[in-house]
């Protein structure tokens, strides 16, 4: 047989021991604001039934999602050509014959179908975080994974316009401690219908947020070429492009959309949500900028009112956190009229932002703070004796496996960056003290147990 070359599948990664200390870092400290804030913890299946996912992102997320085959074997013995059963004109019709779950594409539907399965046993409002892998069937790119971490928070059972300030607050709050500045960005779903309503194509609400939603990647010209390829005429596009092009602070915005949606009540109710939200904004003490971007759209199909995105202002990676109010999300599960509202933190980018820009903590990586070096049977003995008490005592230690030469043992503790070696020899035995070697110093002591872990203890 001959042998096979490893590979991952593109899109996917490997993590190292000092990438993970990174990311288990970005988990910690995302996970220990949400706490801070009132958040609880739940966990939901990697895979879910397609009928639970479907539908719920748009006919381009359905396009990006991975379809999981029935059964190893389902296939087997089908000829696609002969069996009356499989219609093979288009993968629509192939994928519910085949296929009855899929991997999730993210953290919001399966929480929307977990609030409804379990509604009897949550009390409302609702405050959960969840940190685990989606996955996406998208083209690989910088920023740009298959399989990637979300770390989502999220409100429901109210409509409070409170919460969306209380997660902006936590977006603040999250990046301050990282070390990154950003600027959010948010806008309102009811915003963007009135729009729609206002240049006479209300039918086009989807097909308008999908185009808006690539303005920074491909620019206004392929926005306005995609919106005529899915329907709108001239006279549409041309009244929708003053708005894409609006500068100017909030309030001249406000004034411009106040005229352009006088006759829209959803447009309206959606400038009165967002002057609400930038009065109470007005009032918290943010670290980072935050403004109103009517060009906002986030093609997601769910978001019914605020929608909110989060840019580095010091490097260019795109959306490194994002979310919004959804009001319907949970009728769809049998449970309508609870509203919602989220925010998802992505883990990868966030940990490119950080290793470009070098704001990693050095003293993120728990290296073993001691290496008991092994000179023999009788030695080693000892020394595990010693070892196990300075685990107890919760401090990293390790032994090295076998009596090699003295050097490689402690170029095995350099390479780690161990910053002590334990040298516990026959002499050390009989005496019952324990000689240390300082890796950072060259230099070597000679001490009791208690001072030895207490040394360790300061130095951990």
């Amino acid at each position: 047989m001959a042998v096979q070359k490893p590979s991952i599948p593109k899109g996917t990664r490997d993590f190292k021991p000092t990438e993970m200390a990174g990311r288990n870092y970005i988990f910690n400290t995302i996970r220990s604001v949400f706490e801070v804030f009132g958040y609880l913890p739940i966990e939901t299946p990697a895979i879910e039934n397609l009928t639970t996912l479907t539908g719920k992102y748009g006919e381009e997320g359905d396009k990006l999602l991975f379809k999981i085959l029935n059964s190893g074997n389902f296939l087997d013995g089908i000829s696609p050509v002969a069996d009356p059963q499989l219609p093979i004109p288009g993968y629509r019709e192939l994928t519910p014959l085949i296929s009855e779950k899929g991997l999730r594409y993210d953290l919001t539907v399966p929480f929307a179908r977990f609030v409804v399965q379990h509604q009897n046993e949550l009390i409302f409002p609702f405050k959960r975080y969840q940190i685990q892998p989606v996955w996406r069937a998208d083209r690989p790119q910088k920023g740009r994974y298959r399989e990637f971490f979300q770390c989502d928070v999220d409100v429901v059972g109210s409509a409070s316009l409170l919460y969306e300030v209380e997660l902006i607050q936590i977006i603040d709050e999250v990046f301050s401690r990282f070390g990154i500045e950003t600027t959010t960005l948010f806008n309102n779903r009811k915003i963007l219908a009135g729009i729609a309503e206002a240049i006479g194509s209300p039918q086009s609400l989807t097909d308008i947020t999908v185009a808006i939603d690539k303005l920074d990647k491909v620019g206004l010209e392929k926005v306005c070429q995609e919106l005529k390829e899915r329907g709108l005429n001239d006279l549409a596009i041309r009244a929708l492009q003053p708005v894409l092009l609006m500068e100017g602070t909030i309030s001249d915005k406000i004034e411009t959309l106040e005229g352009l949606l006088k006759n829209s009540e959803t447009g309206k109710k959606g400038i009165e949500e967002l002057k609400h939200l930038c009065s109470l904004l007005k009032e918290m003490k943010l670290r980072n900028k935050w403004n109103f971007d009517v060009r906002l759209a986030r093609g997601l199909n769910y978001y019914t009112g605020t929608i909110i995105e989060v840019k580095a202002n010091d490097i260019a990676m795109g959306s490194i956190c994002g979310g919004g109010r959804y009001d319907d999300l949970t009728g769809i599960f049998g449970l309508p009229g609870v509203s919602g509202v989220g925010i998802s933190f992505g883990a990868d980018r966030i940990y490119d932002v950080m290793a470009e820009l070098n704001r990693f903590p050095e003293t993120i990586q728990q290296p073993t703070t001691v290496l008991f070096a092994n000179f023999g049977p009788e030695e080693e003995r000892f020394a595990l004796q010693v070892l196990a008490e300075v685990r107890k005592e919760g401090i990293p230690s390790e032994i090295y496996p076998d009596a090699s030469k003295l050097k490689k043992q402690l170029e095995y503790a350099s390479r780690k960056q161990i910053p002590f070696v334990a040298l516990i020899g026959k002499d050390e035995i009989e005496s019952g003290m324990v000689a240390v070697k300082d890796m950072n110093t060259g230099g070597q002591s000679l001490m009791g147990r208690e001072e030895f872990i207490s040394r360790l203890k300061n130095k951990s």
